[in-house]
């Protein structure tokens, strides 16, 4: 298990200007956030109605997993600059969050997430307040977040954070989940493209 200090030399490696450390960093910061839903996702996939909705890395075939790395807005610009100045995504208004995400070789999906305000009340500001710059969710890609939603509710007894499905980055449709694993909770979020 990786110790916050770890988390915290990989989320610098996504900042240096050598490429194969970015995405060696990348890999583990990956690796860490996948573990950590690793129980969950075994027992989706037991579950048919709900596996069939789980969208599949085209390089392993498992569940499609993108990791939520919080970071401070002088880190975020860090990481942006060092990975070539990805178009950031579109966030609504509402929400209070920058965020790009990062693709890197062997399926390794980050999102590198920062707030707008900080010190402010939105999500990310919280989170970073209370635990520094780490692993803040993982995103589980579905093919219909509403169905995926009722199902957890249903048949895992899983309740989503908003009562509704919400508008994400770039016009997905997402909603979290809080679930229990390994003794901590893990923030899950469901996502669906467009």
């Amino acid at each position: 298990m990786a110790t916050a200090g770890d988390i915290a030399q990989l989320i610098e490696g996504l900042c240096v200007p050598d490429a194969a450390k970015r995405t060696l960093a990348a890999a583990f910061l990956f690796e860490h956030g996948s573990e950590a839903t690793k129980v969950i996702t075994e027992a989706w996939l037991a579950f048919a109605p709900l596996a069939n909705l789980l969208e599949r890395d085209p390089w392993t075939g498992n569940p499609k997993l993108t990791v939520g790395v919080a970071v401070e807005p002088a880190t975020f610009e860090r990481i942006l600059e060092a990975n070539g100045s990805p178009q950031p995504a579109h966030v609504p208004p509402d929400q209070d969050a920058r965020e790009f995400e990062l693709a890197f070789p062997e399926g390794a999906r980050l999102d590198i997430l920062t707030t707008r305000q900080p010190g402010g009340t939105g999500a990310i500001a919280r989170y970073l307040a209370k635990f520094g710059e780490g692993i803040q969710q993982v995103e589980i890609h579905v093919t219909d977040v509403d169905r995926a939603s009722e199902i957890l509710r249903s048949q895992f007894a899983l309740q989503p954070i908003y009562p509704a499905t919400r508008a994400g980055a770039n016009g997905t449709r997402v909603n979290f989940f809080l679930v229990p694993t390994d003794g901590k909770k893990v923030l899950v979020e469901l996502v669906e493209e467009r």
